[in-house]
């Protein structure tokens, strides 16, 4: 997108603007896209950054009642303890013209792959046990999905550690491995590493509030939790205000105005809530063979105010 090689940018729900490294960088890469297309739920900070045409369409939210093939249609879904269950929603839809995401997918499909799929893309929008059918017949753990999603608990996803049951590895007995991580290995001798985490209040990019029970912030998200003694020796404390200033690149990336919060965390390190610090996530810092954003690993200076 930054080099202009894409005409056309779809999105199906998601913010990228927001997930991605490198916030202004990410920004300047929208800007040079022909045609942005967002089909989503809520409007977010991505709608305010358009190529040279933007569009912003809605489609059938959770809460909104599904009717296909002369029937109410529910999706499922999949929560983080590894256990499915049924979503469908029972408020009328804004509009008649507004679809859900399964007829968006297929109407896709079927226009660009018209005569050449051998899927029948109707067929299974019109229906979503159909789809819950092929899930079944390809992935370990869906024997009779559609039965058993539609009990009260759901399906509880296989998890060979939660069972302890590791008769699927050499010898039966789990393998555990240690990496060595050295924080200030190859950083000038004021920086910091930084990772950026999330709060208690947040679901990805989407935060539902100001507080994080699990560390004791309440009110605000600008902050960055570092070692006591760390800060000592950059003369600032909890409650300080700071610039967190990436290392690579010469400083250009600057995340202004965070407040200290002192906490236990490894001598070297530092952290920062995302989406807040993605801005300071060099483009180019990357993981070796993913090639994932190293949002873990970004060489930092706090720079007091």
């Amino acid at each position: 997108m930054h080099r202009g090689d894409i005409d056309v940018y779809v999105s199906l729900g998601g913010n990228l603007l927001s997930a991605a490294p490198d916030t202004a960088f990410t920004a300047d890469a929208f800007s040079r896209v022909g045609l942005c297309v967002s089909i989503v739920t809520k409007l977010n900070r991505g709608h305010l950054v358009a190529g040279e045409e933007s569009l912003v369409l809605p489609c059938l939210a959770r809460p909104d009642r599904d009717r296909s093939g002369g029937k109410d249609q529910f999706v499922t879904t999949e929560n983080s303890m590894g256990i499915v269950t049924r979503s469908r929603g029972h408020l009328a839809p804004p509009s008649n013209e507004v679809r859900s995401e399964v007829a968006i997918v297929a109407a896709l499909a079927r226009a660009t792959f018209g005569d050449r799929s051998v899927v029948d893309w109707e067929h299974l929008s019109g229906d979503y046990d159909r789809i819950r059918d092929l899930i079944e017949a390809v992935i370990p753990g869906f024997d009779d999905y559609n039965e058993r999603v539609r009990r009260p608990d759901g399906i509880e996803l296989p998890n060979s550690a939660r069972r302890r049951d590791f008769s699927g590895l050499a010898g039966g007995r789990a393998k555990m491995t240690s990496v060595p991580f050295a924080a200030g290995e190859g950083l000038p001798d004021d920086a910091l590493m930084l990772m950026t985490i999330r709060s208690h209040d947040q679901f990805n990019t989407t935060v539902y509030g100001n507080d994080d029970r699990y560390r004791g912030v309440h009110g605000g998200r600008r902050v960055v939790f570092v070692n006591a003694e760390d800060a000592s020796a950059r003369g600032v404390g909890s409650g300080d205000v700071v610039d967190v200033v990436g290392v690579d690149d010469g400083g250009s990336r600057r995340a202004e105005r965070f407040t200290v919060v002192e906490y236990d965390l490894p001598r070297g390190t530092c952290a920062a809530y995302f989406p807040e610090a993605n801005l300071l996530v060099p483009i180019h810092r990357v993981a070796a063979g993913s090639n994932t954003p190293a949002s873990k690993a970004v060489p930092v200076r706090l720079v007091a105010r």
